[in-house]
């Protein structure tokens, strides 16, 4: 059964049960007083200097397909006009050809009839420029993320280049349609790290569980001193770090099954961010608009 016809069901009962329960699970997104993040930006900055190297030169955004999810979805309470949700994989480019991708995206055969649109000549430079990364990181196991991988040809091949920490694989049942082909991952060591960890000259992990098991934001420092923050779906766009709001509880509990008081937690520590230190530039899940502001001011590069 598809996600649209599962929302209608739920839709149909809350609508049965009442008002309350329609703010209940559509509108209501208020800050739990226990939810609690910090990124200890003075650290991560320590450790993105701490790998000998030079840093990346550039970073290219591939947009690869879109959903289109309705406004309510995205940040509770924003209305049931529609909006897109693209859907990036990305490439940090070294010196002398070093690449490494920041998440795969997925194939139109994962996203079926949810997607909007699906870009195949896209799909197809990821997924060679997966044959040639000399790391691959994802942040989070969802599939629209990690299913570039998962359905890559010669995934055994390319494995020992991709970082996948503990989490990640751990938590399978996340990924689902994506998955690994059988044995794939036999004899795979995945990350196992704290807080933070520095994972090549000017890019470092930092871990936030939440949105799934395997969530973590991946900071990448320029080889220009430019920050930037890439929060996986802690945020699916940057309404939810300005207002610091979530998605619709329809979406996070019957859908996503996220902590949705660690992703408070994280979207007020993105808010503080934001608000103290306005040079970091903070790249949420799924925002056409921010990255297009981000290729505007230089920041990013629009293709593979």
């Amino acid at each position: 059964m598809s996600w649209k016809r599962i929302a209608l069901i739920v839709l149909a009962v809350i609508a049965i049960a009442g008002g309350g329960a329609y703010y209940w699970f559509i509108v209501e997104s208020h800050v739990p007083a226990d939810a609690e993040f910090a990124i200890d930006m003075t650290e991560v900055r320590r450790l993105a200097a701490s790998m000998p190297g030079d840093k990346a030169l550039e970073i290219d955004a591939e947009k690869v397909a879109a959903f289109s999810f309705p406004k309510t979805a995205v940040v509770a309470g924003d209305g049931w006009s529609r909006v897109e949700i693209p859907v990036y994989s990305y490439r940090l480019v070294f010196p002398d050809g070093i690449t490494a991708i920041i998440d795969t995206a997925l194939d139109n055969k994962l996203g079926g009839s949810n997607l909007v649109s699906f870009d195949k000549a896209a799909y197809d430079r990821m997924s060679a420029a997966l044959d040639k990364a000399s790391l691959i990181l994802i942040t989070h196991e969802h599939m629209d993320h990690i299913g570039g991988l998962t359905e890559h040809p010669d995934v055994k091949r390319i494995l020992p280049s991709t970082k996948l920490t503990q989490e990640q694989v751990d938590h399978p049942e996340r990924s689902a349609p994506a998955a690994f082909p059988e044995g794939a991952l036999d004899g795979y060591e995945p990350l196992v790290y704290g807080n933070y960890m520095a994972i090549a000259p000017g890019v470092v992990l930092i871990k936030s569980p939440g949105h799934s098991p395997g969530s973590q934001m991946i900071y990448v420092q320029k080889s220009d001193g430019t920050g930037v923050l890439f929060v996986g779906d802690v945020a699916w766009q940057y309404r939810n770090i300005e207002l610091v709001r979530e998605r619709a509880r329809l979406m996070t509990q019957f859908f996503l099954k996220e902590d949705r008081g660690a992703v408070f937690g994280q979207l007020r520590e993105l808010h503080r961010l934001h608000q103290a230190e306005p040079k970091l530039r903070i790249v949420p899940g799924h925002d056409g608009e921010a990255v297009a502001a981000l290729v505007e001011a230089g920041v990013m590069k629009p293709g593979f």
